[in-house]
């Protein structure tokens, strides 16, 4: 008895490796320099120097995050959430515009997947070589092809798990560390482990990690609408597809403009055909539509086959590029640049916490004063050490306990200063009152910083 042909269904189907072809084009072009520039950015800056530092250094040892003339910390999280916030709505603002703009051209599983791609091609040949390469049994020859290509990757890996552990300690003192064998334990996992993580993604997982692992791919449909601007293959024009010699009429054949050349499956980095309509595997790298013009420029069709359109427009109705949900994008875009850039601007690399001591309410001295406790926690966010003076306003004749109060503060320090505040009965309006503590550098007066105390006096 035959067994029902579910039974003998596999639940999961077996991996089988994309070549990518290689491709030429307009696409091509920007995706090359949008991998150039990035991976430009990410070795080069901790080779930079500024004021005798690295200019981007993140010393966690420290507290201290230096970009370039600009040094955070812990207390400026802030700035760190608001540029979360930007990237979401950036990402957001080009998806919904133009589809995976980000996957195809910026995010780090596709340029560092490039540059193996451009490796693998260097050291085993073009696509139909590679291939015929994986197939062939093993001999002397392929194991020094297979040889020489992972060896290039894993040194290649191993220079970006370095570089990323570069921007946490001085990368000129890391090299020292390496060379000399005496890099202390999370130094040495972190460059092991993401250099490890770089050439397992990039070199064995890659479209891998953007159709099963990546979360963007499977909500990513959710920000589209009928006016994005997404990879599209014109249905009505190339069906039916299929062969033919080069200057027939395809109308005299019943056909489309499409020649089933299968290029466009053949440089996709994910393997799939865009001719089946939008895809959640598709990462908007847009090769096919590269390869495609070439094809319908050989046999002397206009281009555009498969090109960057909207749903609406395949259905022959109007296009809004910019509509309402743009213009909100745009506009939450702007007005946060703008509060970031002027927060950074105004910037004082200073911070005053107030503290009352809840041990007692207030202690009323002999001449009639009243005098309330308070620890004052100064923080120094600027590169070098300042010495601080310390005011008090809010009641008629208020004052410190002692003449006057100062305290210096190291670069990146926080120092806890313990200060007695007294007023005269008479001139307290009331039994819980508003104090306003002022702290300013000596050495520069526009360094200056405010914060409010509760001061406390008996009822009359």
């Amino acid at each position: 008895m035959n067994k029902p042909q579910h039974e003998n269904a596999e639940l999961y189907a077996k991996h089988e490796k994309v070549y990518p072809r290689a491709v030429s084009g307009l696409f091509a072009r920007l995706r090359v320099a949008g991998v150039l520039s990035l991976l430009g950015l990410y070795y080069g800056l901790p080779w930079l120097r500024w004021d005798d530092r690295q200019a981007v250094l993140f010393d966690l040892p420290a507290r201290q995050f230096h970009i370039f003339g600009l040094t955070f910390f812990p207390q400026d999280f802030f700035y760190l959430a608001v540029l979360l916030i930007l990237a979401g709505i950036a990402l957001f603002f080009f998806t919904t515009l133009a589809g995976r703009l980000w996957c195809g051209y910026a995010c780090p599983q596709t340029v560092w997947t490039e540059v193996f791609l451009w490796i693998e091609r260097k050291v085993e040949g073009d696509r139909s070589k590679q291939m015929k390469l994986d197939k062939a049994p093993w001999s002397p020859r392929k194991l020094t092809i297979k040889t020489s290509k992972h060896a290039i990757w894993i040194l290649f890996s191993l220079w970006t798990g370095y570089t990323f552990v570069g921007y946490f300690t001085p990368i000129t003192e890391l090299a020292v560390k390496l060379g000399s064998f005496h890099a202390g334990p999370w130094e040495t996992f972190w460059v092991l482990f993401y250099g490890a993580a770089t050439y397992l993604n990039a070199g064995w997982m890659r479209e891998q990690v953007c159709i099963y692992m990546c979360p963007y791919a499977r909500f990513q449909s959710a920000m589209f609408d009928e006016n994005t601007l997404v990879i599209s293959y014109d249905q009505k024009r190339g069906e039916p597809r299929g062969s033919r010699r080069k200057g027939v009429d395809p109308k005299e054949l019943g056909l489309g403009d499409c020649v089933d050349c299968t290029l466009c499956v053949q440089v996709c980095p994910t393997g799939i055909d865009i001719r089946d309509g939008l895809q959640y595997q598709c990462i908007g790298c847009a090769a096919c539509i590269d390869v495609c013009n070439e094809v319908m420029k050989k046999v002397g069709y206009a281009p555009g086959l498969i090109r960057y359109t909207t749903e609406n427009a395949m259905e022959g109705k109007p296009t809004r590029i910019f509509r309402p949900r743009i213009y909100v994008y745009i506009a939450l875009l702007s007005v946060i640049t703008i509060a970031l850039v002027h927060a950074l601007v105004t910037r004082v690399p200073l911070e005053l916490d107030v503290i009352r001591d809840r041990n007692a309410l207030y202690r009323e001295l002999p001449g009639g004063e009243i005098e309330n406790s308070y620890a004052l926690k100064i923080i120094n966010m600027d590169t070098r050490e300042h010495t601080y003076t310390v005011q008090v306003s809010g009641i008629n004749g208020v004052h410190f306990a002692r003449p006057s109060v100062s305290v210096t503060v190291a670069a990146g320090a926080v120092e806890t200063v313990p200060v007695r505040v007294r007023a005269s009965q008479a001139a307290i309006p009331a039994p819980r009152n508003t104090l306003e503590f002022l702290v300013r550098a000596r050495e520069d007066r526009r360094i200056v910083v405010s914060e409010h105390g509760r001061f406390l006096a008996p009822a009359r």
